[in-house]
C-alpha cells in the first residue's frame, strides 16, 4: 500500500523502491459529456486521455433512434462497433480523432451516429487505467487459451466482440457463475455456455476463453473492454475504489439499495433473472428525484425518462426501481468525482449576472454546476435554490414551504443535462422574466468544498439519525431543509466557525432570529468527514430533505465567524484576489442573511446587497463592504446586523 502523502504529491512504494505513485482519480479516466451535433466537424474537450493513455468511446443520440457506436484506441478511430448490434468492425467512422482531452468528430451523411445537426448525444470515456479498465484484442485459436490483460486486477466484467464478422456480444460478469454468460445486444437473460470462459474464472493478470465462435473462433478477431470491481487504485493515498461490478435483488417492492461505499454517477444493468433489456443513466442526463433518462445498449432507441425515483445516486451508492419484485440484476456502477480537492474558487463557483430574455436560455457558470441560487434583483420574488441531486423542483430561501414542481417557465424540463450551468425556462419572474435582472449562483459539489446530500428523515423519528456525505471533510456549514412538507431551513454552524454553535445551536434561514439552541439537534456527536448527525425530532419530521454543506478549503473557500468592531474590519479568509461571494448572518442578535458579490459589485464605493430571508429587492444605495486581497472588508458605515460593536458574526466567502 502506498504511503499517504501531502495534497497534490505523489505518493511513495512502501516496500521501499523509492518509485512515486502518481495519483489517480476518477475525473482523470472517465467522463460523461453531453454535445449537440452540428453536422460538421467540432472538438469535445473532456479532459481524458484518450490519445496517449487509450481507451473506449460509446455515443449515443439522445434524441434520434441511432446505434450505439463504440471506438477504442486498440482498433482506431476509423473502426466502430455497435452495442445493439451484431455486425463487426464499421468503417470508415465520424470520428476523426482520439486527442489528449477528449475527442474530434466528423459528419458522413452515409452514418449519421455522432454528429447529425441538432441531435443531442451522451458520450461515455473510459481511459484504460489499472484497476479501472483496460482493452485487450486477439486472433483466435479454435482451442481452449488464456487472453493476458493489463487491469492490475482481477476482471469484474469483460464484453467481448467480434470484429472481423457478425457475432452477439459476450457478457462475462463477476456475480455469474464461470459457465453462464449473458448478450449485451439482447434482452435474454443469463445464460449456461462453459464453451465461453472455460469454466474458468479470471485472475489478476488473465482471463480464459473456451472454443465458441463467438470469442474464439479460429482465424477471427475480437476485442474485450474489461471493468475492474473494488481494486482500490485511487485518490491521493491509492486505496479509493472508483467502479463496482456485483449485483442485487429487489425486495418485495421492486426496490435494490446498493450500497458502494462511495456515490454513483454512472449505472449500467441488467436483470439477469428475466428477458428485459439493458438499462444505462448518469446523472448528467437525469439520474434524480425527478427523472431517470433511461439508454438501452441493445436499442437504437432515443431516450426515454422512465420517472422519478426509478435511479436514485446516494451517498453511499444508489436505488434502483426499476424491475419487478425479487427480480436479480447484475450492474457496473462508477463514483461520482469529482475527487480532487479544488485549488481555486472559479472551477468550483460561478457568477452570473444576466438580464431575462423571456425564452428557454441556459445560465453559464464556467463549469460543470450541481447546484443554483437564483434571484431577481429588481422585484420583491422569492430566491429559488435547486440542484441537480432533486431535478427540477426547487425550494425558496425566505419560505418554509415544501419544494415546488418548478414547470417549465421556471426552469426547463431537463434544467441540468448541460454541460455548464442550468437551463432556466420562458417567463417567470423568478428566473427568466423578459428585461428583468437575475443574479445566479453556481456550485460545484467537490472535496472541501461543498457536497449536496439528500436524506430521508425516517418514521418514527430519531435522536440521533446519521447522515452520510462525500465532502471529504468534517461540513462547516449545513443549510437543511424538508422538501415533502412545509418546514424551517435550519443552519448548522461548526465550533470551527462560531464558537457559541455547534451540534445544540442553530439558525434559521429564512428569518432574522438570533442562534437557538437544543441539545445535541445535530446530533449526539459532531460532524466528521464521513457524516452528520440529525436529531429529526426536532428538525423535519417525517418526509424526504435536502441540505447544502460547506467547508473552508484553502484559496477557495472560508466558513468563519467574526466579532463586530463598528469600525473599518478586515477579514482574512487566506485568499490571494479577494472574496467573490460573501455571506453575512448576525448570531447573538437579530439580523438578516446578507449576501454580496463581485458580479454585481464588490467595490470601494456603494457595494448591491440581496437578503437570504427576504423576497426584496437588491439594495443599491450602501456602503457596507469593501474590496480585501485576503477575504472582504467591512465598512465603518455597516449596521449593527454587520458590524455592531462585540457582536458575532458567522459567514461563508467564496474566492
Amino acid at each position: 500500500m502506498p504511503l499517504q502523502a501531502t495534497s497534490g504529491a505523489a505518493s511513495y512504494d512502501a516496500f521501499g523502491g523509492g518509485v512515486p505513485v502518481v495519483p489517480a482519480y476518477i475525473e482523470e479516466v472517465f467522463s460523461t459529456y453531453l454535445y449537440t451535433g452540428n453536422g460538421s466537424t467540432q472538438t469535445i474537450t473532456n479532459g481524458i486521455d484518450l490519445s496517449t493513455k487509450g481507451g473506449l468511446l460509446w455515443v449515443k443520440s439522445r434524441s434520434l433512434a441511432t446505434d450505439h457506436t463504440l471506438y477504442d484506441t486498440a482498433r482506431g478511430a476509423s473502426n466502430f462497433l455497435f452495442s445493439n448490434g451484431t455486425s463487426g468492425n464499421q468503417s470508415p467512422s465520424e470520428l476523426s480523432s482520439f486527442n489528449t482531452n477528449g475527442f474530434s468528430l466528423s459528419y458522413s451523411s452515409l452514418i449519421e451516429e455522432t454528429n447529425n445537426s441538432g441531435a443531442t448525444y451522451a458520450s461515455w470515456s473510459f481511459r484504460k487505467q489499472p484497476k479501472f479498465f483496460d482493452i485487450q484484442t486477439w486472433t483466435g485459436t479454435g482451442s481452449n487459451r488464456t487472453i493476458s490483460h493489463s487491469l492490475g486486477s482481477v476482471p469484474a466484467c469483460i464484453l467481448v466482440k467480434r470484429t472481423d464478422t457478425s457475432g452477439a456480444w459476450q457478457v462475462y460478469h463477476r456475480s455469474l457463475a464461470n459457465t453462464e454468460y449473458l448478450v449485451l445486444n439482447t434482452t435474454a437473460m443469463k445464460a449456461t455456455g462453459a464453451t465461453r470462459w472455460n469454466s474458468t474464472t479470471p485472475t489478476s493478470t488473465v482471463f480464459s476463453l473456451g472454443t465458441d465462435a463467438t470469442v474464439n473462433a479460429s482465424g477471427g478477431t475480437y476485442v474485450a473492454y474489461i471493468f475492474a470491481h473494488d481494486a482500490g487504485g485511487f485518490g491521493l493515498t491509492g486505496t479509493d475504489n472508483v467502479i463496482s461490478c456485483g449485483s442485487f435483488t429487489s425486495d418485495g417492492t421492486g426496490l435494490a439499495t446498493v450500497n458502494l461505499g462511495y456515490e454513483a454517477q454512472w449505472v449500467l444493468v441488467k436483470n439477469t433473472t428475466s428477458v428485459e433489456d439493458w438499462q444505462m443513466y448518469d446523472v448528467m442526463r437525469g439520474m434524480s428525484f425527478s427523472s431517470a433518462f433511461q439508454l438501452n445498449p441493445n436499442l437504437s432507441a432515443a431516450e426515454s425518462n422512465v420517472g422519478s425515483n426509478t435511479v436514485l445516486p446516494t451517498s453511499t451508492g444508489f436505488t434502483f426501481n426499476a424491475f419487478a419484485a425479487s427480480q436479480t440484476g447484475i450492474y457496473i456502477a462508477i463514483r461520482r468525482g469529482p475527487m480532487k480537492v479544488p485549488t481555486s474558487g472559479t472551477s468550483v463557483f460561478g457568477l452570473s449576472a444576466r438580464t431575462g430574455t423571456g425564452a428557454n436560455a441556459t445560465v453559464t457558470g464556467g463549469q460543470t454546476d450541481d447546484a443554483v441560487l437564483v434571484k431577481n434583483r429588481g422585484s420583491a420574488v422569492a430566491s429559488l435554490f435547486s440542484s441537480r441531486l432533486t431535478g427540477t423542483g426547487y425550494l425558496v430561501t425566505s419560505s418554509t414551504a415544501a419544494e415546488v414542481a418548478a414547470g417549465t417557465t421556471i426552469l426547463q424540463a431537463n434544467p441540468w443535462d448541460v454541460m455548464d450551468g442550468v437551463k432556466v425556462g420562458t417567463t417567470s419572474t423568478i428566473t427568466n422574466a423578459s428585461a428583468n435582472t437575475f443574479i445566479n449562483y453556481l456550485f460545484k459539489r467537490a472535496p472541501s468544498f461543498m457536497d449536496v446530500v439528500a436524506f430521508t428523515s425516517p418514521t418514527p423519528a430519531t435522536t440521533n439519525l446519521r447522515v452520510n456525505h462525500n465532502l471529504t471533510v468534517a461540513p462547516d456549514l449545513i443549510i437543511a431543509k424538508l422538501r415533502s412538507g412545509a418546514d424551517d431551513w435550519w443552519v448548522y454552524a461548526s465550533t470551527s466557525a462560531l464558537s457559541t454553535a455547534g451540534r445544540s445551536k442553530y439558525l434559521i434561514l429564512e428569518n432574522t432570529n438570533a442562534i437557538g439552541s437544543s441539545t445535541d439537534c445535530w446530533g449526539t456527536s459532531n460532524p466528521t468527514s464521513t457524516d452528520f448527525g440529525v436529531d429529526t425530532t426536532f428538525f423535519f419530521g417525517a418526509g424526504t430533505v435536502v441540505s447544502y454543506l460547506f467547508a473552508t478549503c484553502a484559496g477557495v473557500s472560508k466558513v468563519g465567524s467574526y466579532t463586530g468592531t463598528a469600525t473599518t474590519k478586515q477579514v482574512d479568509c487566506g485568499f490571494t484576489g479577494g472574496a467573490r461571494f460573501v455571506l453575512i448572518k448576525r448570531t447573538d442578535s437579530t439580523g438578516d442573511w446578507y449576501v454580496w458579490d463581485t458580479a454585481r459589485g464588490i467595490v470601494s464605493g456603494n457595494d448591491p446587497y440581496l437578503l437570504l430571508n427576504s423576497t426584496a429587492a437588491e439594495v443599491t444605495s450602501t456602503d457596507y463592504i469593501d474590496t480585501y486581497s485576503a477575504g472582504f472588508e467591512i465598512s465603518s458605515t455597516a449596521p449593527a446586523a454587520i458590524n455592531a460593536s462585540g457582536g458575532t458574526f458567522i459567514f461563508l466567502a467564496i474566492a
